[in-house]
């Protein structure tokens, strides 16, 4: 009985440890608004290893921001500065034509904020 309380006691201890460990520099990068043009493509397989379709949510941000991939799944908020029309959008994608406030978005999440015939919309964009 000693051994199982002494282990479930270690174990509590370790899990506190585990949960005091600082965040990483970037969750600071998580909390600002950005601003730029949203453009859309036919998505494939994206830079983070993911396939994606069409209908999918799907958002490729800057190299600036990709880096080495660490925002790849992260999801963010985009905005129509235009039509204050929002959705919800998964970063599976790169894009390396792209300003560090700019996203190109699947046509399904582009679809959500504007016409596919605009080509490009105004946008404010943040991750969740």
């Amino acid at each position: 009985m000693a051994n199982i309380s002494l282990f479930i006691l270690s174990l509590l201890a370790s899990l506190l440890l585990v949960l005091a460990v600082p965040l990483p520099n970037n969750v600071e990068l998580n909390k600002r608004d950005y601003w730029g043009q949203g453009t859309w493509f036919n998505v494939g397989e994206g830079a983070c290893g993911d396939w994606n379709q069409n209908s999918d949510s799907i958002v490729a941000i800057s190299s600036d921001i990709y880096g080495d991939g660490g925002s790849c799944n992260q999801w963010v908020e985009v905005t129509n500065t235009q039509t204050g029309a929002s959705a919800w959008g998964q970063i599976r994608d790169e894009c390396p034509s792209c300003d560090s406030g700019s996203l190109d978005m699947s046509p399904g999440l582009f679809q959500k904020l504007g016409d596919l015939s605009t080509g490009v919309l105004q946008i404010q964009w943040n991750f969740s």
